[in-house]
């Protein structure tokens, strides 16, 4: 029998409330064992019934480069990370926690760029659209070398 997942919520009240750290890890270290970034992107494959070439088709990412990713083989940039998301055909919510798991900072809507971003998944631009509306406002547009 597979033992149920703690909120996150839930068990950072638990940290708060916890007397010893030693005793949390002791209890909750099973639940603190993050997916890794690769694992989570083919488990969605898997669970969205897609191949890892339809989504990098989608994405403007080189595809060996791309592959790498899925493999575990390459760590993604926060600007592959958004790419990966368009690719899956994530909303803001799905992307903020792609960013999470690869472990990269949040779209944040006082910096433009990501304000474009925010935009376009709302708007379902395709990654042509993003990177055309990134061009048009003069910001870099994803994977540019800054």
């Amino acid at each position: 029998m597979q033992k149920k997942k703690i909120a996150t919520s839930t068990l950072l009240q638990r940290l708060f409330k916890t007397s010893s750290i030693n005793r949390f890890f002791n209890h909750y270290g099973d639940e603190m064992q993050a997916v890794t970034f690769h694992e989570y992107i083919n488990d969605l494959c898997a669970k969205k019934g897609i191949t890892a070439e339809s989504v990098l088709r989608k994405t403007d990412i080189e595809r060996t480069y791309g592959h790498q990713l899925f493999r575990g083989i390459r760590k993604p940039t926060r600007d592959r990370v958004i790419q990966l998301a368009f690719g899956f055909g994530m909303n803001y919510d799905e992307l903020q926690k792609l960013l999470s798991i690869a472990r990269k900072s949040p779209l944040y809507p006082k910096i433009r760029r990501d304000a474009i971003i925010i935009y376009a998944l709302k708007n379902e631009y395709s990654i042509i659209e993003l990177q055309n509306a990134l061009h048009e406002m003069e910001l870099p547009i994803l994977g540019e070398e800054r």
